[in-house]
């Protein structure tokens, strides 16, 4: 073989295994990493979501579950991933909260992921024991400091925004009230039904059935105003100024993704959000569209994650 048959021959072979540039893909199926089981909130928004990009690209997009503590597990996963834009993460406001809470932390979010588009934001709901003598905002923390150290909040586990929503409203009004973690939110209502735990901020579209089932009392939700569709819950900042626990969510990428892979996501993601019956399906599980460029969308997770680190600090919360 001629040196020039052979120059030829290993440049076919170099073509033929370079990755596909970035205004081919996908050429192949896209894992969305979701660091929670399946059924969830956020597992939901991830197909609905994923389920439409398919249909765009003309190509797969796979949920794949990475439940672990803190959501850690999935994150950990993305950013030890081919930077190639093949593997992204569902970010949600653990993301932001793990940063501070977990010290021992493999990785550093902010440094080792890129922002590559928002989906929605969402509320949480303060809801409390029927039993409770308490119809408002301002009557539970009046109840609060009458009864220091009496009332228990449940949360989903430690360190989800549940959590850390009443770690926040606890270091706003100083109010006294002791924690008691689940293993989810499911598990922990019948014992707030049961006025065993008096109350929990809990994520919006279960706490709204909850509540809507006559099982508890919805008295606030954590945006700085009231939330679309719920204009007889007040907003806790109407009573607690400043107040506000809105989860975040979105989706992120290994560092050196290239951003013509990230630019062609987030043009996608954003033409999703517009999308009347996407938006309709979000409105479901109570979520509000929230497009963004990556550039915002990294500045807001920025933004919160300092913001909870300050909480996590007021409330000397580490799980490591």
């Amino acid at each position: 073989m001629t040196v020039f048959w052979r120059a030829a021959m290993l440049c076919l072979l170099c073509l033929a295994t370079a990755p596909a540039s970035a205004a081919d893909y996908p050429t192949k199926p896209v894992r969305l990493l979701v660091g929670f089981a399946a059924g969830g909130p956020s597992d939901i928004v991830a197909r609905i979501m994923t389920q439409w990009l398919s249909e765009h690209f003309g190509q797969q997009f796979i949920v794949e579950n990475r439940g672990g503590p803190g959501g850690n597990l999935a994150a950990a996963a993305t950013v030890t991933a081919p930077a190639d834009g093949y593997t992204l993460l569902y970010v949600a406001p653990n993301n932001a909260i793990s940063a501070s809470l977990y010290k021992k932390l493999s990785y550093d979010f902010l440094r080792d992921t890129v922002p590559v588009a928002s989906l929605m934001q969402f509320p949480n709901m303060l809801v409390v024991a029927n039993a409770m003598p308490v119809k408002n905002v301002q009557e539970f923390i009046d109840y609060c400091k009458a009864n220091p150290g009496k009332i228990s909040y449940a949360s989903s586990g430690n360190g989800t925004s549940v959590h850390m929503s009443a770690e926040l409203f606890k270091a706003m009004t100083k109010c006294d009230m002791v924690h008691v973690p689940y293993r989810g939110s499911a598990i922990a209502f019948p014992d707030i039904i049961s006025n065993k735990v008096q109350l929990i901020f809990e994520n919006l579209p279960t706490a709204l059935e909850q509540a809507r089932g006559g099982n508890v009392r919805a008295i606030g939700v954590t945006t700085p105003q009231r939330w679309p569709g719920l204009p007889d819950i007040p907003a806790i900042a109407e009573t607690v100024p400043g107040f506000e626990s809105v989860g975040f969510y979105g989706v992120a990428a290994p560092k050196g993704t290239p951003p013509e892979i990230v630019e062609t996501l987030n043009k996608a993601i954003n033409l999703a959000l517009k999308d009347p019956k996407l938006a309709a399906r979000l409105a479901e599980v109570g979520g509000l569209p929230k497009p963004m460029s990556p550039a915002e969308f990294g500045q807001l997770v920025a933004s919160e994650t300092e913001k909870w680190r300050k909480v996590v600090e007021f409330a000397k919360v580490s799980v490591d």
